[in-house]
């Protein structure tokens, strides 16, 4: 299959690889809430793109399949705008941390080994800790009786976040559309925070960190926790694109050609969503991180692209 020319990386990638890898994105965009960056870094890295190039890049793309799945999320009701306002703040800061990580690496010529070791740690772990609380979740619905469908959602987590929502650290706020009555405006904050650290660092909306952490930290529906990603990712990723292309770490034109498969791809990945509870929801979602670890460690062994 013929190669393009990309001038900005250096690359010679297939077009062709690039829409589907966009629409796999957007697919998985839609129907968790994630900028599928642990797929999208890992595989533009395999093929060949410096780690510094893989974050810009993946962070460029993932704004227009976004805002794609962002508008039909909140269409079936599943965004906080509220929500995803206030953690835009955190996730910003955290983003210009993480971009100056990437810098740092870079120059003093380390970038791809560090960046591969800690991505493969966060997408294993992420996976672990979300087949454990997932499998739970089902195993204690199906002892108990209970069917859920559509909307309902609960967590084997759900203890410590309602511990988190006792903590009263001024300024308490509420989220009604989230179904939360009081929670301190510096937990949403740190929450985002975090996750704009990865997604600076690793690149992508860090969804497969922020999602999670907003279902069982904030205690925030599955679906709305999706949709509210998705919006708030558009605003970070926005930002965290404008600080790469500033650092010379973004081929636009590779991103172009993703988005191609993405607005497709993330139109029926957030009407899917309708159709799953909670918690298989976040079940479905393990593998995913898993594939993004294998990619990097294949990589890493290897030295070869694919």
């Amino acid at each position: 299959m013929i190669a393009m020319f990309f001038p900005i990386s250096g690359a010679e990638i297939n077009p062709v690889y690039l829409a589907v890898l966009g629409f796999s994105i957007g697919l998985m965009g839609g129907f968790f809430g994630v900028g599928g960056s642990f797929i999208a870094g890992p595989a533009l890295r395999a093929l060949g793109l410096d780690w510094n190039f893989a974050v810009g890049t993946d962070l460029a793309h993932i704004v227009g399949t976004s805002v794609v799945a962002a508008k039909r999320h909140r269409a079936l009701g599943n965004v906080d705008l509220r929500l995803g306002l206030i953690m835009a703040l955190g996730t910003i800061a955290g983003a210009e941390l993480g971009a100056q990580l990437i810098q740092m690496l870079k120059r003093a010529g380390n970038v791809n080994f560090v960046v591969s070791a800690v991505s493969i740690v966060i997408y294993f772990s992420v996976s672990i800790f979300m087949i454990w609380e997932s499998s739970l979740t089902l195993r204690a619905q199906r002892k108990s009786g209970r069917k859920k469908s559509g909307k309902e959602d609960e967590t084997a987590f759900r203890h410590v976040t309602s511990w988190i929502h006792r903590l009263k650290l001024w300024p308490m706020i509420s989220l009604p559309v989230s179904g939360i009555k009081s929670i301190s405006l510096w937990t949403i904050l740190l929450v985002a925070f975090i996750g704009g650290i990865f997604s600076g660092f690793l690149g992508g909306g860090a969804g497969y960190i922020r999602m999670p952490m907003m279902v069982y930290v904030l205690g925030v529906p599955t679906h709305l926790a999706v949709g509210t990603d998705l919006f708030e990712i558009i605003i970070s990723a926005s930002y965290g694109t404008f600080s790469h292309a500033l650092k010379g770490n973004v081929d636009i034109l590779i991103a172009l050609v993703m988005q191609t498969g993405a607005a497709i791809g993330a139109q029926i990945g957030a009407i899917s969503t309708q159709y799953f509870a909670g918690p298989k929801i976040r079940l479905a979602f393990v593998p995913l991180p898993l594939i993004g670890a294998a990619l990097v460690l294949y990589t890493l062994l290897s030295g070869h692209k694919l």
